[in-house]
């Protein structure tokens, strides 16, 4: 399958993103096979074990307007109570089934694509109603498709259902000599086989048609390499943007941290490859902090603006590793530097007292 627009072979597995907005689009892998195999096994088991509490309640209600039909006057006045009464009673005896169907064709459907909210399949649009492109969907593969899978569907069934009745044809003559009531029995078990080995056909058919759907799904949304990459672009920025951005940032970084170097007290030198600027208040500090560190030209530039200023530069190159190491800007020294810093600190002060 090659994209038309580059060129490009389809051969990458789609991204997450590419599945998401395909999804709020409502294009996803779905079977209408899946939620149809599950109510009708939903409605024939259900029918099957609550067959007894129906007939009771059907038998119930005929036997109550049988028994009444002295008294029950069929006029514009009661009709209405009549109506709701056959309405509510024929509501309880169908509730078991249409309950089980309605959870059943939910939970179909949820199995398959979760809860999926979206109005962008009924938005209108003149393609659907191009009258060219309706009759070529006409015969198109899918329809080609979902043709054979009927024809299938049809004929396995109707083959089951022969085989049933071709079994059964042996104990329908003895009926001639049972009551009604055996008869009703006898034609119920044979038509619930019947339904049930329908049922499981049609039930392995959909799983097989789901998988089916969601690997042509998985094929059409597959991706070019090409298409890959200007995902990632859009989801992660360009990488020479970010690159670029990235060394602005620290451009900006670099300048507040040599504005910060001529309020310090003293620069440690390791003396030509690195510079660690310091700055104590014994009132407001509980330690000195680093305001400016730097290798190679930053370490330069801090000694240059250090120089304009008259700041001191010590050279201690242990002290100086170990700063540049374990210190980052802005924070306090650690306390196993204390005592070589007080030193410094010591002398720079000193100094100053002295000039």
């Amino acid at each position: 399958m090659a994209d038309e627009s580059s060129g490009q072979e389809k051969s990458e597995a789609p991204t997450q993103r590419r599945l998401q907005e395909a999804r709020k689009k409502g294009d996803v892998a779905k079977s209408m096979e899946v939620p149809s195999a599950a109510v009708l096994l939903a409605g024939l088991l259900t029918l099957y074990y609550t067959s007894g509490y129906m007939l009771d309640r059907l038998g119930k209600m005929l036997a109550h307007f049988l028994a009444n039909l002295h008294t029950i006057e069929i006029i514009p006045g009661n009709m209405t109570a009549l109506t709701r009464e056959a309405i509510i009673t024929t509501a309880l005896i169908l509730a078991p089934v249409m309950g089980a169907i309605i959870v059943v064709a939910l939970l179909a459907n949820y199995a398959q694509v979760g809860v999926l909210f979206t109005t962008e399949k009924l938005t209108p649009k003149l393609e659907k109603i191009n009258p060219i492109k309706g009759f070529g969907n006409i015969f198109s593969k899918q329809t080609l498709a979902s043709m054979v899978k009927s024809i299938a569907k049809l004929a396995i069934v109707g083959y089951v259902a022969y085989h049933e009745v071709e079994a059964a044809l042996p104990g329908i003559l003895p009926l001639m000599d049972q009551p009604p009531h055996q008869i009703l029995v006898f034609m119920s078990r044979v038509a619930f086989r019947i339904f049930l080995k329908a049922a499981l056909i049609i039930a392995v058919l959909a799983a097989i048609d789901y998988g089916f759907q969601r690997w042509q799904f998985m094929e059409k949304m597959k991706m070019t390499k090409q298409e890959i990459k200007d995902e990632a672009k859009q989801t992660e920025g360009d990488p020479h943007v970010k690159g670029r951005i990235r060394s602005i940032q620290m451009e900006m970084a670099r300048r507040r941290m040599m504005a910060e170097v001529p309020k310090a007290d003293v620069v440690i030198t390791n003396p030509t490859r690195l510079a660690i600027a310091l700055k104590y208040d014994g009132f407001t500090m509980a330690a000195p902090i680093v305001v400016a560190k730097g290798a190679g030209v930053i370490a330069q530039r801090i000694k240059e603006i250090a120089a304009e200023h008259g700041i001191p530069l010590v050279e201690n190159k242990p002290l100086a590793q170990a700063l540049y190491k374990a210190v980052d800007i802005d924070q306090a020294i650690p306390a196993n530097l204390f005592q070589a810093v007080a030193e410094v600190l010591a002398y720079v002060f000193s100094l100053k007292k002295r000039q």
